[in-house]
């Protein structure tokens, strides 16, 4: 009874001092901004009337989000009373050891785990040997046997299945290749699958198809169309490339995945129903999740470790149902067949032995330009030694067919850009048909073959297993890391290349960004004009063709030799260019989005081509450039910053621009209040510092997805906080100039003390020799060891052995060397009111760790910067270790595509480069009692090579090419910048004990700051102009999604009737993450989740109105939009987001909010409205799946 007391006044307090707080922030709201000029009465009704609003929103929202904060609050207090109840019932009253109060939503979070406890991948790796014993033909498997009667009762079907894998770009560039190669093969294909009907084909890359497309007539578009509709051609994947699995985030694998099946709907009204993946290094669920999701329900590959394959075709498990990790349902399954041998060329696709294969290769027949390496050539198909060279392909079909379940055989013909000549063609058909038709004339030998597609072989292959009652294993976990042979491990390409892997995830937050701020702008537009059209100024159409390009560029560059860096170096750098021509085009999207959408009256709208009215804060100069800040001139005219918030979260963020002035003041453009700021030196050089230009940082506050208003002035001198600076430098003194900044060097004892750093979350200690990190402090006083290291690798010596090289990890046997140069660095620390930092000046590294003075979650974690350059090395790879006390054994978990997280065991009996693995977004070590989690911007190799330790490779520079037919190194290196949070926590209930093959989510607050890291802030700058036209900030979400559920995208599709033009419809993509539940931050997020599957997505979004409304498939295919909710046309709409699923909806929005927009006149009608509608929202339940929002 006194404990219901206490719940009770603790819930009363808690609300009573949060709506204190509102009601006096409200009060502390300035009743107008500072003013610079004589307004006219008629602008000063109207900028008050739009301030007012503006404070009637920002209450709203603070409503909102206090009504969140209260909500959560009120669920832990029942959980903790449940639990106290619980303990009374037991007789009771102390706390049970390791118990967790659970979070709202843990409960079915907790339940994507149940039932996959058992990852069988892993288990497999803990099970083989890897000691690669010479297995005779079939050198990397065993020797195959069969009676000759298994065929007597079920004839062997083998479906031969021609195919022409098509780069996007490897050795040549992705234009190089079509004019020399691809447009011959799809010309020469079209003619000779009209030639004879039993002659089949697939094709896979979309990019060159479309490309293709574009250039042939009416007349050959009729004929593709028809050999397509009779089966004669499929179109497998339907992905804009045959994509990279290891360093593409699933953003990207899904855009170009929808690129392509949407081109394919248009052109060909088509949809996939089999995926092709023969030449990705290595392959993840992640990749099987999405196809599954876009309608596909079979999938073949090929790049596995040679080791796994070899186990799988002993146990008769090349073909599984492949299902996700955290999925205890059949749900995500999808049928997949993986290639039994060592390549998906013809040598290695008919059988076991390639020397025989080989000879089916008509390709190779004497005289032409490829041989067989085994010598023994192909010999043209006569009556004299039909029977001979029959029963010899026969023997490799059997045998082949011995390591899979059914009597049905996919037998693949074809090899990189086969098929170029109309010679091939001729040769593979006529050659093969005469043995096909030599099967059919002999019964006796219980075989049929014929050329067919992959719909033609896994149709046949679920007949014989559904008339056999066969069913097939079911398997989790991924297939990395690859190796082809030996202890070869493609375990380089991880990292090869990093400027342009970090450059590829620019782009992806760029054409986000864009995609969602387009699709608002239609939206408001529409219900500006009332008629569904965009203003007409508005180039609506120009733009749709920049955010189409940019999506091809993207999606161009998740071919597995683009993301991966491993093309040759000209066609990295028209790599670079359509990434770098994408952001460009795509800034100018953002640019005139924003420019309608924050204009007080739209009539001032007007689109300058040469020159937008919004300009970015910073310009990249080239595709091989880092960004650079541009220097924003001040006075005491306001000049209008514009922030870009990308999230669907309410977030704090610290903002950054260069100034010419040495004191700066910010306030919001609306409320004039004042922000908190800091000026910082930008250092021309690691000892100098510039006189003309000046770092402002200021903390901004970002609703979701909205455009802020602050005005930038230049303030008096010596009003605006200034960072102060310390520099350790163990060599002489040095001498530096600052006239504006307090600049001091350590002398004596007291350069041996540790750097120390703190906010009101952590405490950091750094050696004052290097400034790398040493230890770290928690709020709950716990200190963890946790050090930075940097380490070389270098590769094998000797002449004849191999190498590193842009696939390859192969170290040197001393393994990593700890980095040491000449001179000592030198190492700088900033304190400042808004953050602080340690910079350490190494010879081929700048390595930064900050710190931010906040109370969000920014403020809870290290942020850890690294710019590099190893250009002047010889065959090294710079490596960034973390050594911590966290007692994770040998497991550690990295992220796949940043869509889920994969336990990994690091393996004594595999070589070092074995146990490196793709990490996308995040890497995390643990123990029972705390996390150590690194949240990433790029993708990088990561690897846990002794308990407590996490390395990851920042560059590689690599002189020799490693034999996978590149043919060159890498040495193309940049000056290349890469971004990490650190984020430690404690976790409460994690006493169980640390193994098994777990399944895992990173936290909540990791969630978050891997959001802000993935999708910062967007900074524009407004002209410095005194008759600028009245900006209003645009906020289009009354309060933030919950905590765990992630706007993937809002992205215009086309018009279908009229091409490259946007549509009224959108696709509305949503993830609903999975979070570990061991971990609660202290306060709680300023977020809600639930406990339930079902959501309100009227709520969700408002005041953003949905005109329609229907769940599809991932690819927004119309043939995979779900009927029955087409026609739940009236809110509310409730719709079922599952844990770790993303869910995909066609919608048509508006924005039904009133906006004071015109004339002050016709405002005065609309004050009631907002008043009204302030007084529902304070009412109202904002319900989420059983009210967690009210």
């Amino acid at each position: 009874m006194k404990r219901s007391r206490v719940l009770a006044v603790l819930v009363g307090g808690v609300f009573c001092v949060a709506l204190t707080s509102l009601y006096r922030m409200l009060e502390l709201m300035p009743g107008e901004e500072p003013r610079r000029h004589r307004e006219t009465p008629a602008g000063q009704v109207e900028e008050d009337l739009s301030r007012l609003q503006q404070k009637i929103d920002r209450l709203e929202r603070l409503l909102s989000d206090n009504n969140h904060l209260i909500a959560t609050l009120r669920d832990s207090l029942r959980h903790r009373k449940a639990s106290w109840e619980k303990e009374g019932a037991n007789g009771s009253s102390e706390s049970v050891p390791g118990a967790v109060d659970m979070l709202p939503g843990c409960r079915l979070a907790e339940d994507t785990k149940k039932g996959a406890d058992r990852v069988q991948l892993l288990d497999v790796y803990d099970l083989l040997p890897f000691d690669n014993p010479n297995g005779g033909t079939w050198k990397q498997g065993f020797e195959i046997g069969y009676r000759g009667n298994e065929w007597d009762t079920q004839p062997l079907e083998v479906i031969v299945v021609p195919h022409s894998h098509n780069d996007p770009g490897w050795l040549k560039t992705f234009d190089g290749y079509y004019q020399d190669q691809t447009r011959h093969i799809l010309d020469n294909m079209l003619i000779k699958l009209m030639e004879d009907s039993r002659m089949k084909m697939i094709w896979a890359e979309i990019s060159y198809f479309s490309k293709w497309w574009n250039d042939i007539d009416k007349q050959k578009r009729e004929m593709v169309k028809r050999l397509v509709g009779t089966g004669q051609l499929e179109l497998v994947t339907g992905g804009w490339v045959m994509a990279d699995e290891a360093n593409s985030h699933y953003f990207a694998l899904l855009d170009q995945l929808m690129e392509g099946h949407q081109w394919l709907q248009t052109n060909l009204g088509v949809k996939p129903s089999s995926g092709w993946a023969v030449d990705p290094f290595g392959h993840s669920p992640s990749m099987s999740y999405l196809l599954k999701g876009a309608g596909l329900r079979n999938m073949v590959i090929q790049r596995v470790h040679y080791a796994v394959k070899k186990h799988f075709a002993q146990q008769q498990t090349l073909e599984f149902l492949w299902r996700q990790n955290w999925d205890s349902s059949p749900r995500s399954d999808i049928m997949c067949h993986m290639m039994p041998f060592y390549s998906y060329d013809v040598p290695h696709t008919c059988g076991p032995n390639p020397a025989v294969c080989c000879q089916f290769d008509f390709h190779r027949l004497p005289g032409r330009r490829v041989f067989c390496p085994w010598r023994v050539p192909p010999q043209p198909i006569t009556e004299q030694n039909i029977q001979e060279r029959a029963l010899l392909l026969l023997d490799q079909y059997r045998q082949k067919s011995r390591l899979f379940r059914s009597p049905v055989l996919l037998v693949p013909l074809g090899d990189d850009f086969r098929f170029v000549e109309s010679s091939e063609w001729d040769a593979q058909f006529s050659n093969y048909q005469k043995l096909f038709d030599y099967f059919d004339q002999h019964p006796e030998l219980h075989v049929k073959a014929r050329f067919g597609t992959l719909s033609d072989y896994f149709k046949a292959l679920h007949q014989r297993l559904s008339a056999a009652g066969t069913t097939l294993p079911t398997l989790r976990g991924d297939f990395f890391t690859y190796a082809d042979r030996d202890d070869h491990y493609w375990s380089g390409y991880f990292t090869s290349r990093p400027f342009y892997k970090r450059l590829d995830r620019t782009l992806e937050s760029t054409l986000r960004a864009s995609e969602i701020l387009f699709s608002l702008t239609l939206a408001e537009m529409r219900r500006f004009r009332d008629d569904g059209r965009p203003v007409d100024d508005f180039p609506a159409r120009e733009h749709f063709r920049r955010l189409t390009a940019g999506r091809r560029s993207l999606a161009l560059f998740q071919h597995h030799d683009a993301v991966t860096g491993t093309a040759r170096d000209p066609v990295v750098v028209d790599y670079g260019t359509r990434l770098f021509h994408s952001i460009l085009n795509l800034r100018q999207v953002l640019q005139s989005s924003a420019h309608w959408l924050l204009l007080l009256d739209k009539s001032q709208y007007h689109h300058n081509q040469s020159k937008s009215f919004l300009q970015m804060d910073d310009v990249i100069s080239a595709q091989d450039a880092l960004p650079q800040k541009t220097s924003l001139t001040l006075s005491d005219e306001p000049r209008s910053l514009i922030i870009f918030n990308p999230t669907e979260q309410l977030r704090t963020s610290v903002i950054n621009v260069v100034v010419d002035s040495q004191d700066a003041q910010v306030v919001e453009a609306v409320t004039g209040r004042p922000m908190a700021a800091q000026i910082s030196a930008v250092w021309a050089e690691p000892s100098r510092v510039s006189t003309k230009s000046f770092q402002l940082s200021f903390v901004a506050e970002l609703p979701p997805l909205s455009l802020v208003v602050y005005h930038v002035t230049k303030a008096p001198a010596g009003s605006t906080p200034r960072a102060r600076y310390t520099i350790h430098h163990s060599d002489n003194p040095l001498t530096i100039q600052s006239e504006h900044f307090h600049v001091s060097q350590t002398q004596g004892s007291e350069g041996d003390a540790p750097l120390v750093l703190s906010n009101k979350h952590i405490k950091i200690w750094s050696s004052p020799t290097t400034g790398l990190l040493e230890k770290l402090r928690l709020q709950s006083g716990l200190v963890h060891q946790v050090q930075v290291q940097f380490l070389w690798y270098g590769t094998r010596t000797g002449a004849n052995r191999d190498k590193s090289g842009a696939y390859l990890f192969l170290p040197g046997e001393d393994g990593a060397q700890l980095y040491s140069s000449e001179k000592p660095p030198l190492v700088r620390v900033s304190r400042g009111p808004i953050f602080s930092d340690i910079t350490s000046c190494f010879q081929h590294f700048t390595h930064t760790v900050r710190l931010f003075h906040l109370d969000g979650h920014a403020g809870r974690s290290l942020e850890i910067s690294n710019t590099v350059d190893i250009r002047s090395e010889f065959n090294r790879e710079l490596v960034m270790r973390l050594v911590s006390d966290v007692a994770n054994g040998d497991r550690f978990y990295s992220d796949l595509n940043g869509f889920q997280m994969q336990q990994r065991r690091t393996l004594a009996k595999l070589p070092l480069q074995a146990n490196f693995y793709p990490m996308t977004s995040a890497a995390f070590l643990q123990d029972a009692t705390s996390r150590l989690s690194l949240l990433v911007a790029q993708s990088q190799a990561v690897a846990s090579l002794r308990p407590g330790e996490l390395e990851v490779v920042l560059d590689r520079r690599l002189q020799q090419d490693d034999n996978r037919g590149l043919g060159q190194g890498v040495t193309d290196n940049k000056l290349t910048a890469s971004l990490y949070h650190l984020l430690l926590e404690d976790r409460k209930g994690g006493a169980q004990e640390v193994g098994g093959a777990s399944v895992e989510h990173l936290s909540l607050l990791a969630h978050l700051t891997s959001l802000s890291l993935s999708h910062p802030p967007i900074t524009m700058v407004a002209p410095g102009d005194r008759q600028l036209p009245k900006l209003r900030p645009f906020l289009p979400l009354r309060s933030s999604l919950p905590c765990d559920v992630h706007l993937v995208n809002l992205r215009t599709l086309e018009d279908a009737k009229e091409a490259g033009s946007p549509s009224q419809e959108v696709a509305l993509l949503l993830h609903r993450k999975g979070f570990d539940c061991s971990s609660a931050p202290e306060p709680p997020l300023l977020c809600t989740w639930s406990e339930h599957e079902e959501v309100n997505l009227d709520d969700l979004f408002t005041p953003l109105q949905f005109r329609s409304l229907r769940r599809s498939g991932l690819t927004l295919l119309r043939d995979h939009d779900e009927p029955e909710s087409a026609r739940q046309q009236q809110p509310p709409r409730i719709t079922r987001l599952r844990p770790m699923e993303i869910s995909a909806f066609r919608a048509q929005i508006e924005l039904k909010s009133e906006r004071l927009n015109k004339t002050a006149a016709a405002n005065e009608p609309r004050l009631l409205t907002l008043r009204v509608t302030h007084q529902r929202a304070v009412r109202e339940k904002h319900v989420m799946g059983g009210g967690k929002k009210n």
